[in-house]
């Protein structure tokens, strides 16, 4: 006899799944409103709080927002996407060129600015002072902001760099010039030849959440980036936390041998 297959998924989650299908579909377009729950009930055949669950769920999910007095709309988004390896090009900063962000959201027509929360010496951190082969707490330049893409903010962008290359440079002013600081650090010591990243995933703290303006239950990348010079040594770590909802990942590149 055919086993049958059940849905043990609950009825709410049933809901919200059909509707988040729908929206990834484009049969909810980013800025429509959705059905309200007395309509969400005679379509699903559920109850008003049944409905209420599903919608509370595409929220976690960062799907929808909320309008008082209005109702319940898909989220717009902003999703720029990352070139992983070209955003990097030479051609982009050097020589008069733009700052890396700037250059790659610029080019897919979203405006960026950079609001500064922090810019001068401080205490080096454990992973800085790992890349910079020096004591923690040795002093170090940092230049942190926060990243804004289209209107939202986008990452919390922290950049650390060694005293003697950042003195005395833009790198220590909020403007730092055409081609960023990746123009700077060039100028300033021996020309840039590597770059490495490390990405992890996980959840936001709660001051982060508030920074980035994340809906409940948006996960955050923890991005390390460490770059080094024709002699290996590191001169900048970044490390920042990008709102997951805001990126999405491009890479192409050759395989190696």
């Amino acid at each position: 006899m055919a086993s049958e297959i059940t849905d043990e998924r609950s009825i709410q989650t049933r809901i919200a799944d059909d509707i988040r299908a729908r929206i990834e579909l484009g049969e909810y377009a980013a800025g429509d409103q959705l059905p309200t729950y007395d309509e969400l009930r005679q379509t699903y055949l559920c109850s008003t709080g049944v409905a209420r669950k599903a919608i509370d769920l595409l929220r976690q999910q960062g799907l929808i927002i909320s309008r008082q007095g209005k109702g319940v709309f898909v989220r717009e988004r902003a999703q720029p996407k990352r070139h992983g390896i070209e955003r990097y090009a030479r051609s982009r900063w050097k020589t008069g060129g733009t700052a890396i962000h700037d250059a790659e959201a610029g080019s897919q027509g979203l405006p960026v600015t950079q609001l500064y929360r922090e810019l001068g010496e401080t205490p080096a951190p454990a992973v800085v002072a790992t890349a910079f082969g020096i004591e923690e707490g040795t002093p170090v330049w940092v230049r942190k902001r926060t990243t804004v893409v289209d209107g939202r903010p986008h990452q919390l962008a922290d950049s650390y760099y060694p005293l003697d290359l950042a003195e005395g440079t833009l790198l220590t002013e909020e403007n730092s010039g055409p081609g960023g600081g990746f123009a700077r650090l060039d100028e300033a010591g021996e020309p840039l030849a590597e770059i490495s990243e490390e990405w992890s995933a996980r959840m936001p703290s709660s001051p982060e959440s508030v920074a980035l303006q994340l809906p409940g239950g948006t996960p955050v990348l923890d991005l390390t980036r460490i770059v080094y010079d024709t002699t290996g040594r590191a001169v900048e770590v970044m490390l920042a936390v990008i709102a997951a909802d805001t990126v999405r990942m491009s890479y192409r590149f050759a395989i190696p041998d």
